[in-house]
């Protein structure tokens, strides 16, 4: 406080105005809203590739799956 004295005064209400400034930027936030906030979370993340998806064996699975009961009802009744 006391180099603030010894500065001239037009000096010291800038240094004050500019650490009130860097104070208060600190404590601001970006997003209004926790929607706004999880969008831009998500956005982010879909651009990292968080959230791709691998390929899909289900179809390969189900078709396999089809086939064998297929061929064993065939088998049955043969």
């Amino acid at each position: 406080m006391e180099s603030i004295r010894r500065q001239n005064p037009q000096a010291a209400l800038m240094l004050l105005e500019a650490q009130a400034a860097s104070a208060r930027s600190g404590f601001a936030c970006l997003f209004s809203t926790a929607d706004e906030y999880e969008t831009a979370l998500i956005t982010e993340r879909r651009a990292q590739g968080r959230y791709a998806q691998g390929p899909s064996y289900w179809p390969l699975a189900l078709f396999v799956g089809c086939a064998l009961i297929v061929a064993g009802t065939v088998l049955l009744f043969a």
